[in-house]
């Protein structure tokens, strides 16, 4: 028995292919570690060229330089340095971080200030520059790294919550935007994931709590988790890469948890 349903030619050939990104240009700022250094790694796989932009200038050099892109050292809490990047772009992640952990009361209004700047201004920069181009193209993708924090919050954590909150927001109005010209927007969200800033942290909660690294993990940070493991971040890059494949037009607006079961709880 049929289904009557038709079915687009090629699809079936088509339908278990990853993203081809050959001749497509990607950006990827806070690319010299952690997440961003495995998008970067993952998107030149798939065949794009790569600006890895960190403000660490060894650290996007040494990834350019791995993956064959153009490394930019650049602040992004910096207005006028963001003016100097690219604007020929047809992948853009929004990645770059910083945390700062601290009851409200005692939270410096500065950091709080620079993480809005670094989380949500300069995505928020970037895109205003990169749209025009991939509206001409009539493709596009945004690929917001958020947080589950992004979806939930945390106490002590007012500023990177703050902002990945706004982040969403942000993601949701390009995708509005941006539909008409083929351009998607979405967020990944992530529980801990295995990078330089989580680690920070679990050393810093060892050192409060008086108890080994590894109880950190299981008993703290992924306490609400189903899973207890970190994620690792080529897990969270290949989300990233899947939202630039062939089948996800349609997939915009959206955010994408991969908390292990955090949020679902």
């Amino acid at each position: 028995m049929t289904s009557g349903l038709t079915t687009a030619p090629g699809a079936t050939a088509s339908a278990s292919a990853g993203a081809d990104l050959t001749g497509r240009v990607a950006l990827v700022t806070g690319g010299g570690s952690g997440i961003g250094r495995a998008c970067a790694v993952a998107l030149a796989g798939a065949g794009a060229l790569v600006h890895v932009v960190d403000v660490d200038a060894r650290a996007a050099a040494a990834v350019a330089e791995l993956v064959e892109g153009r490394a930019h050292a650049v602040d992004l809490a910096d207005a006028k340095a963001i003016g100097t990047l690219p604007t020929d772009v047809d992948v853009l992640v929004n990645n770059a971080g910083l945390q700062h952990v601290s009851a409200i009361e005692e939270f410096p209004p500065e950091r709080f200030e620079l993480m809005q700047r670094v989380m949500v201004g300069a995505p928020f920069l970037l895109l205003r520059r990169i749209l025009p181009h991939m509206y001409g193209r009539g493709w596009g993708r945004v690929v917001n790294i958020s947080s589950a924090h992004g979806l939930r919050a945390s106490a002590f954590k007012s500023g990177y919550v703050t902002a990945k909150h706004a982040l969403e927001g942000l993601s949701k109005v390009t995708a509005l935007e941006g539909a008409e010209h083929g351009v998607t927007s979405n967020c990944v969200n992530p529980g801990y994931v295995r990078t330089p800033l989580v680690e920070r942290q679990i050393e810093a909660q060892a050192l409060a709590h008086g108890i080994p690294a590894e109880r950190v993990v299981s008993e703290v940070l992924l306490r609400g988790s189903a899973i207890k493991r970190l994620i690792e971040p080529e897990e969270v890059a290949a989300v990233a890469v899947w939202l630039c494949g062939p089948h996800t037009g349609h997939v915009t607006g959206s955010s994408l948890p991969m908390d292990g079961g955090w949020t679902a709880a």
